[in-house]
């Protein structure tokens, strides 16, 4: 096949290319944001399990863990609104700070925004290792949320941007599986620390590595040739383009890449664009997908692990533990979307994955009522222990081959050029939103709702995956510029999209 051709499928181009070197190291470079963000998921269950952090913090919530009376119920123990607006800051922060990366992302690049992020995680790890009072730990939690929503913005985009779109799916899951690694990372290193008589400082400072790292790396990298075109420099995109796809002749993505550029700058108002009919799909998969993905439950387990397993009547170093082992499951279930989503797809991964997680969060909620009751009072036998973090375990990784990664990669590759910004920014500032409210009102949930807690987001679970089997097209393999074709041909968005090529689409959404 010649170099730069396509091949129209009936549905979409598919350019040609090669899978370059230069393509999978800048991914990889891009995705340490997300070993940040997982870092920062994983690291503050463990630091909040830790004595003498508590003593020196929440002396409160440690007086409470010790209290031997019977007048808290196990449920209750780590029940304290100002410990989890310590965990849950982080996530207000970024749903501000997401907008705001909108507009950085757009007219300054993506390049520019991941360095931002790696800049904000950098002060705020280290003020919360060098943390002396509260106020500190909320700043320094404050200003990782900045790290979080300007990486969250720009990494999914710079990934799908860079991808060829048949392993786009898999380039663009780095992001997920470095969450992954950074959540793995932060419950090894809370079980070394654990140990330490200040530990915790070293759990919350460490984070400053991997943020110098995206700083430097950052400053290395190339910026996307749909972010140069949008900014006017075509020649620096031509040759952008030719290094990530291998080959020299690119002149038809490249004209595909320019005429989506100048439609949408003719397109004053992004955020009002997407409320259009020809962009309506968009919109709700970027609000209702990240709405979701947070209400499978799946940060009770990645905030919370530790105190959740100290809850249920494991030891201090078995808690802490056992979030290794599920944090390490999580890791490896994370390679099998990488190696299954453009051969199987994404509805595929999404169903099946939702069926996992139904069955597991009914038995581990089955599993607590039959051993605590109401009243929270009793014990597992090693057994039952290990029954139980088996179906933990088997919860974890279903999310981790199907609504942990597709949550970032269908909201980054369904959007065009003139909406991707926002469109973008939607999903994090949706995401964030839900992931502040479920980290904020969890420990009190745990206490209320008790083993009913793990019923409650199951339902949700049987909510979303039927929502994604009758609303959600296959999109593997479709380029980026060409994804309405996918909506036209669907049984319910056909009804809404025009019926029109992309080109059509762009003019009509600028005319209207």
């Amino acid at each position: 096949m010649a170099g730069g051709a396509y091949v129209d499928s009936g549905k979409a181009k598919e350019f040609d290319g090669k899978v370059t070197a230069f393509v999978l190291v800048t991914c990889f470079v891009a995705a340490m944001g997300g070993l940040l963000f997982g870092y920062d998921l994983g690291i503050t269950g463990g630091v909040t399990s830790m004595e003498p952090f508590l003593v020196k913090f929440f002396p409160g919530v440690y007086k409470q863990m010790k209290d031997e009376s019977g007048h808290e119920s196990e449920y209750c123990k780590f029940d304290n609104e100002l410990l989890t607006l310590f965990t849950s800051s982080l996530y207000l922060a970024a749903l501000i700070a997401s907008f705001f990366a909108s507009t950085t992302t757009r007219m300054l690049g993506r390049k520019t925004s991941m360095f931002a992020g790696g800049l904000f995680f950098l002060v705020g790890a280290l003020l919360n290792g060098f943390a002396v009072n509260i106020e500190m730990l909320i700043i320094g939690r404050l200003l990782l949320g900045f790290g979080v929503g300007y990486c969250n913005q720009s990494v999914p985009v710079y990934l799908s941007e860079m991808a060829p779109a048949k392993i786009r799916g898999a380039l663009n899951m780095c992001f997920q599986m470095m969450i992954t690694i950074g959540i793995l990372v932060a419950n090894l290193i809370n079980y070394w620390t654990s140990k330490l008589d200040n530990g915790w400082r070293i759990s919350l400072g460490v984070g400053a590595v991997p943020a110098v790292l995206l700083c430097v790396g950052s400053l290395f990298l190339g910026d996307t040739p749909n972010s140069l075109i949008e900014r006017g420099q075509k020649e620096q995109a031509r040759t952008m383009l030719q290094k990530i796809r291998g080959i020299e002749n690119v002149d038809e993505e490249f004209h595909d890449l320019i005429d989506a550029s100048e439609a949408s700058k003719k397109v004053e108002h992004p955020w009002k664009n997407i409320t259009k009919p020809v962009y309506k799909p968009q919109m709700v998969f970027c609000s209702l997908i990240p709405f979701f993905q947070q209400l499978t439950g799946i940060n009770v387990i990645m905030f919370y692990a530790p105190v959740l397993f100290k809850t249920l009547g494991f030891g201090d170093d078995a808690a802490l533990m056992s979030a290794v082992i599920s944090g390490g499951v999580n890791v490896l279930a994370t390679f099998v979307s990488i190696f299954s989503v453009d051969k199987f797809g994404r509805r595929l991964l999404f169903l099946e994955g939702g069926v996992q997680m139904l069955i597991s969060q009914i038995a581990v909620g089955t599993m607590i009522a039959l051993k605590f009751g109401v009243s929270g009072e009793g014990s597992f036998t090693k057994g039952e222990a290990n029954l139980l973090l088996f179906f933990i375990c088997a919860y974890v990784a279903a999310f981790a081959w199907s609504w942990g990664p597709l949550g970032w990669l269908v909201p980054s590759e369904i959007c065009s050029l003139e909406v991707r910004s926002a469109g973008q920014a939607l999903n994090v500032a949706v995401n964030m939103l839900f992931t502040f409210a479920i980290a904020q009102i969890f420990l009190s949930m745990l206490c209320h709702l008790k083993f009913g807690l793990f019923f409650f987001f199951a339902g949700f679970v049987v909510i979303m995956t039927i929502f994604v089997a009758l609303f959600l097209p296959e999109t593997k393999g479709v380029p980026i510029e060409e994804m309405n074709s996918v909506w036209r041909s669907h049984w319910f968005w056909s009804k809404i999209v025009p019926a029109a090529d992309n080109n059509d689409n762009r003019k009509n959404t600028i005319e209207n």
